[in-house]
């Protein structure tokens, strides 16, 4: 079974410095048909406004993944981890047993713009753990590449769940065919631009969750950024 969530059916909120649309129920923000997918918690779609950010906040037991689309975000964390992501950086922060962080944009005429993504941990109580790698645009282009996996697997970020999650981009004349297999689910969230899944046109902020499905096959793109989260049934 496939279902599609349209860009504009997302939760959204606009606090002036900060723009942000919901994939599922998050903060002010609720829906009960949109809770999660699996695992997969949330995917905020943030645009945040030069000079600006998310002050020092604390989390527990949860995966949360940061994917820079545009522009240059600054991380601060109670681990003493201090960076800078942009584009094709992906990080990783495994809260466990409670972390405290802050997001900042210091450009001053620049928005960064990023998908924050949690993904519900299968075990609780761990140490909180970061890691950060980069993923150059080749290695996305009219491929999958594995961006984080529970075993760290081809240079991917580790994440405490047995979950996968690709990104790609594709552009005219790229096709990817994407096996699922039995007792798996994928959700798929198209970053920019748009392609064609299963024969479905999907634009920039839309989503399919695949269900009982053998095969999702993705092309007659235009230079679409897409993510793909292979999930446990």
């Amino acid at each position: 079974m496939l279902t599609v969530r349209k860009s504009n059916d997302r939760g959204f909120a606009d606090h002036g410095w900060l723009q942000s649309f919901h994939s599922f129920s998050f903060s002010d923000y609720y829906d009960p048909a949109h809770m999660g997918f699996g695992p997969l918690r949330v995917i905020n779609e943030d645009r945040v406004a030069p000079g600006q950010g998310f002050g020092t906040h604390g989390h527990r037991d949860m995966e949360i993944i940061s994917y820079v689309l545009d522009g240059a975000l600054e991380h601060k964390d109670s681990m003493g981890n201090g960076s800078v992501l942009h584009y094709g950086d992906v990080q990783r922060m495994s809260a466990g047993t409670g972390v405290r962080h802050s997001e900042f944009n210091h450009s001053p005429s620049a928005p960064v713009h990023f998908l924050q993504i949690w993904i519900e941990p299968d075990v609780k109580g761990i140490a909180p753990g970061y890691e950060e790698k980069t993923f150059a645009q080749e290695s996305r282009q009219g491929r999958l590449q594995l961006i984080a996996s529970p075993d760290g697997r081809d240079g991917s970020v580790l994440i405490h769940q047995d979950a996968a999650v690709y990104a790609s981009i594709l552009g005219a004349g790229d096709g990817i065919d994407y096996p699922v297999a039995s007792g798996r689910k994928v959700y798929l969230h198209v970053a920019t631009e748009h392609l064609v899944v299963n024969g479905i046109v999907l634009a920039a902020g839309d989503a399919l969750m695949a269900s009982d499905e053998k095969l999702l096959s993705l092309g007659q793109a235009a230079q679409a950024e897409v993510l793909l989260f292979d999930l446990p049934d």
